[in-house]
């Protein structure tokens, strides 16, 4: 049983963090943030798309309507060859897919926002209207594949961590390709009214490849549905801690990524991919990495730092000013918005006690302050210091506490084509 000052203090959690998605919209739908930073005040597909899931989770119908109106605004920016946008500048109506590269994720985010909108309202009318853009976006998915052996491409920054180091097969990307499969042969139901065994059978071979290229078993039997079988094996060999330990993540044409990706290992076990014994691995590993004192799950870990053979290249990998130095952002930073899914995915599986331990942390990041002022829903957390960090009042980091405040009330954040735990 919660003690109530702990209660008290979920209860104004939950509060504020509704208050401030109410503060991200806007005619256009979700911003990142009301900050006054430029690029923040923005529709971003990612964002958007994980704010409009707790709106739909909250239920309150201006926080529904405004993940339609995002849907719409990143619907009305695709390109022509059925990019979604990365972003949509309200102010001047400036669409971007990407900087340097594209974004990938954005188009995965926005085909499973747009399936769980119209499975939460029943609004057939919606779906009608999406469908064409839905079907240009698969299309794009599919051309991303390169080679036609089911896993799509990322370009390094090519997704959310986009002033990390990752690229390739990314874990991350093939995730969401997985659910979005899985939206699309439900939509395809619906309006077809019969079963897409096509899309079935890709959605099928796209758990094996992911099930069987990023965890690494502890023998030395080779997968069945090994993407390249030397490469894996390669890749097992020179990692031979890292065995049993928890998925990978990415693989590419030179090799294996070796950190932690908490937001992947996450949504492996929350989209019905992980086995319950890898689920507990996984768990076990997260503890050995937890900060005691607020126990949020870093992006990435172990952290790259300035004697490590990577840091040269991470130091070349940002936007506008380098944000990535040891414990900061992508590299080592604590993020509330991961450590929401993280609850979700504890909660479906009926986790409820460890549960409520992220839940208490996630609002306790929150309050922190910023610009001396307290509950500054920070971007992330200093994996050291515990010092807020990044932009104030984020708006997923709001999402974050809702949809773990609602996890533990039994409800589920995705509705379609996930598996009960």
């Amino acid at each position: 049983m919660q003690q109530s000052g702990q209660s008290d203090t979920h209860e104004e959690g939950y509060r504020r963090a509704r208050a401030l998605l109410h503060m991200c919209l806007s005619e256009h739908g979700f911003l990142a943030s009301p900050s006054r930073t430029t690029n923040y005040r923005r529709v971003w597909a990612r964002d958007g798309v994980i704010l409009g899931l707790a709106g739909l989770l909250n239920g309150d119908s201006e926080l529904v309507e405004g993940f339609r109106r995002t849907l719409q605004t990143l619907a009305n920016g695709q390109g022509p060859h059925g990019e979604i946008p990365s972003n949509v500048d309200p102010g001047s109506g400036r669409v971007s897919y990407g900087g340097t590269t594209g974004r990938v994720d954005s188009a995965l985010w926005f085909v499973i926002g747009c399936g769980e909108f119209w499975r939460a309202t029943g609004d057939d009318a919606f779906l009608d209207a999406v469908l064409p853009v839905l079907n240009r976006v698969n299309h794009l998915l599919g051309a991303w594949e390169f080679n036609n052996r089911g896993l799509i491409y990322v370009p390094e920054t090519g997704d959310w961590a986009d002033e990390y180091l990752h690229h390739g097969y990314v874990l991350y990307d093939q995730l969401l390709y997985l659910q979005v499969q899985r939206t699309l042969c439900e939509i395809r139901h619906q309006v077809y009214g019969s079963q897409d065994h096509a899309f079935a059978e890709k959605t099928t071979r796209l758990k094996h490849l992911i099930h069987d290229n990023y965890w690494f078993n502890s023998g030395t039997q080779t997968p069945d549905d090994v993407y390249h079988e030397v490469l894996y094996e390669k890749g097992r060999d020179a990692a031979p801690n890292r065995r049993g330990e928890y998925w990978m993540s990415f693989f590419s044409p030179t090799g294996y990524g070796y950190r932690f990706d908490a937001l992947a290992n996450v949504l492996v076990s929350l989209f019905g991919v992980a086995s319950e014994a890898q689920r507990r691995k996984v768990d076990a590993y997260i503890d050995t990495i937890l900060v005691e004192a607020m126990p949020l799950l870093p992006a990435f870990h172990p952290v790259i730092d300035t004697q490590d053979s990577d840091w040269s290249q991470l130091q070349m990998t940002f936007s506008y000013s380098f944000k990535n130095r040891p414990h900061e952002f992508q590299n080592g930073g604590l993020w509330p918005f991961i450590t929401g899914f993280y609850v979700a995915d504890l909660a479906a599986r009926g986790e409820a006690a460890r549960a409520e331990r992220f839940l208490d942390a996630i609002h306790r990041a929150n309050a922190l302050p910023m610009q001396d002022a307290p509950w500054s829903f920070p971007e992330y957390v200093h994996g050291q210091t515990l010092k807020a960090g990044g932009t104030r009042h984020q708006g997923w980091s709001a999402a974050g506490a809702v949809i773990a405040q609602h996890a533990l009330r039994g409800e589920r954040l995705f509705r379609i084509g996930v598996p009960a735990a």
